[in-house]
């Protein structure tokens, strides 16, 4: 496992929190907390095997948050001195008191363990930027040419982002921490046009962004070898494919799909600043209130979904949370009933009668040290059954259905409740066998009638972490990367629409 960088390392972490903490305490802050975070990034774009675009960036400073008569206070800065470190916890407690007339609810935070001075980095091999973008381009124009090289294709995009973020935090109550993290993003996609009719279709690979290194482009955890020998013939058999024809189907759905569905139905719905009205101005509300917890069923008694801080290679995944809690799992769905909410220390210690527990279980972060800790989305994932079949057992189950390949498109209204989701590719499926490719397929439900549907969930062996590098929530928004593993799944009895003819074409 990789070593925090030594270049982060060297900054003058524990000295400026030292100064800023102190500086907290002396006037008066009941508790304070400073992060020095460094986000590094990298993003490069090929359009049919010439290089379109490359960046690098780099987000470096300092922040502190307080709790002072009560009430929250945060300011940031950019200027590595202790100087800075104590001007930044002064305007803190400035901001704290000048919003204390208008705070109603005095600031209360849930207990957590100390953790002095501990160090924790993710799962990965070759840290991305660490190799010349030389060598990067290279094997990106590879991958294109295979795909541009294929019969039938006439375009290829290639993007692929990578993320170095490393960060220290320490509170008023003696924890440390220093983290780093590396996540990646690839995608492929071969775009092919009908030269007699203009019609074009596209499709892009499956893998998903990973909290990997560059190791996952050259075969670990991705059998890239496969995928792009296997694209253009499914690109072609799509251009050919016959529209759907609307109306009720059962569907088998795989997990290169169901993880977005999981992340919009579930993932926001549970967060629990959703359901107590805390986004609604932005990125919504949830119909999964908390008056509900423990009795609302959310989906079939097969249905069992947690929350995770600590799945491997997971982009959710952390040591420690922006508030100093270790990660953990724990369950959100259970039986089908939803037992659990992903929350951080405040809503944890407000709502520990209704909860149960006065415990975070470790939602809190920021995307970079300009911005506060907010509760944001831990790795959310459905189960696979023990000894469950599969995803061939699933298809033989079915005599007239669809089975979903891939994400696309998606709409989902702002309770989290009505939806319809696309995908890349879909199979007819007739008499428990895969029946040719469909196209204009869009499957929409409620979140709790589709949940309700489900019969079987696949083996560990058809579970799959999918995920997004760029979930947006918070005013001023704030982007977050988050897995979603899942097995394939059945659902029986789905409302299946034709995009084109509800588009009136």
């Amino acid at each position: 496992m990789p070593d925090v960088d030594a270049s982060f390392l060297a900054l003058p972490r524990h000295e400026l929190a030292d100064a800023a903490l102190q500086r907290a305490k002396d006037l008066g802050a009941t508790y304070a907390e400073f992060r020095l975070e460094r986000i590094r990034s990298e993003s490069i774009s090929l359009r049919d095997s010439v290089l379109e675009s490359a960046y690098d960036d780099e987000d470096l400073g300092l922040a502190v948050r307080v709790i002072h008569d009560g009430t929250w206070g945060f300011a940031a800065g950019v200027a590595l001195t202790t100087d800075e470190a104590v001007r930044v916890a002064e305007q803190a407690v400035n901001l704290a008191q000048v919003s204390r007339p208008i705070n109603t609810e005095p600031i209360e935070l849930a207990d957590e363990p100390i953790y002095d001075d501990v160090t924790w980095v993710s799962s990965y091999e070759i840290d991305p930027l660490s190799l010349s973008r030389a060598e990067k381009v290279a094997l990106l124009t590879d991958y294109s040419d295979r795909l541009l090289n294929a019969d039938g294709v006439t375009h290829v995009t290639v993007q692929v982002s990578s993320v170095n973020e490393c960060k220290f935090y320490a509170n008023s109550e003696g924890t440390s921490t220093t983290q780093q993290r590396v996540r990646i993003g690839p995608a492929l996609q071969a775009t092919a046009v009908d030269p007699e009719t203009g019609r074009f279709d596209s499709m892009r690979t499956l893998a998903p962004p990973a909290g990997r290194g560059w190791e996952y482009l050259t075969g670990t955890g991705w059998n890239w070898d496969e995928e792009l020998a296997q694209l253009p013939g499914w690109l072609a058999e799509k251009m050919a494919a016959p529209s759907v024809e609307a109306g009720r189907y059962d569907v088998v759905v795989d997990p290169s799909n169901l993880w977005l569905t999981i992340h919009e139905s579930i993932g926001h719905a549970t967060e629990l600043d959703h359901a107590l009205g805390y986004e609604a101005n932005y990125a919504g509300t949830s119909f999964a209130t908390i008056d509900k917890l423990n009795s609302l069923t959310y989906g079939s008694p097969i249905m069992h979904v947690t929350g995770d801080r600590t799945a491997e290679n997971g982009l959710s995944t952390v040591g420690y949370d922006d508030e100093g809690v270790a990660g953990q799992q724990w369950d959100l769905v259970k039986d089908g009933i939803l037992v659990g909410y992903q929350l951080d220390r405040r809503m944890a210690e407000v709502n520990k009668d209704v909860l149960g527990t006065n415990r975070s279980n470790g939602c809190a972060y920021a995307d970079s040290a300009g911005h506060v800790p907010i509760q944001r989305m831990a790795n959310i994932s459905l189960q696979p059954a023990a000894d469950g079949p599969s995803t061939e057992e699933l298809i033989s189950r079915v005599q007239n259905g669809i089975y979903i390949v891939g994400d696309k498109s998606w709409s989902i209204d702002m309770q989290r409740y009505n939806f319809q989701f696309t995908g890349q590719r879909f199979y007819k499926i007739t008499d428990g066998k895969l029946d040719g490719q469909l196209r204009d397929v869009a499957y929409q439900a409620t979140t709790t009638d589709f949940w309700g549907s489900m019969e079987a969930v696949g083996g560990p062996a058809t579970y799959v972490l999918g995920g997004a590098l760029n979930c947006g929530k918070a005013q001023p928004p704030q982007s977050g990367a988050v897995s979603h593993g899942c097995p394939s799944a059945l659902f029986r009895d789905v409302r299946i629409l034709n995009t084109t003819q509800e588009a009136g074409r």
